[in-house]
């Protein structure tokens, strides 16, 4: 059984960093595409990063281009995102998924995730 369990989430203030962790079970991070989406209150979720299946290359939305940072761990099957420099447009819940075959996550496509995590809440607030 597949499962995601998103950790890491809290309160920070402008400037500040968190790492969000993002535990897996149930399968082999090798074998999907894995992403990180985010979704702001009132807002469409929306795409932060993904780490590709086939040859493990990084992307990054335009938005945190440069802050965030994505990376996996296969021995613990865990995937990270480091996150710098927030700013209060950074608040939302963080959401980790996979994707088994396509490139919906590459594309920005939320809807073509084939599992989700249930989030982690990060607030930036002074």
């Amino acid at each position: 059984q597949v499962q995601l369990v998103e950790s890491g989430g809290g309160l920070v203030q402008p400037g500040g960093s968190l790492r969000l962790s993002c535990a897996a079970s149930g399968f082999t991070l090798d074998d999907y595409t894995i992403g990180w989406f985010r979704q702001a209150p009132g807002k469409e979720r929306e795409r932060v990063s993904c780490i590709l299946k086939h040859d493990g290359s990084s992307y990054y939305g335009d938005s945190v281009e440069g802050r965030f940072t994505m990376s996996r761990d296969n021995a613990k099957n865990t995937v990270y995102l480091e996150i710098h420099n927030l700013s209060p447009e950074d608040t939302g819940v963080y959401y980790c998924a996979l994707e088994s075959k396509g490139s919906s996550c590459l594309m920005g496509y939320s809807s073509g995730m084939d599992y989700w995590g249930r989030g982690t809440l990060v607030t930036v607030s002074s």
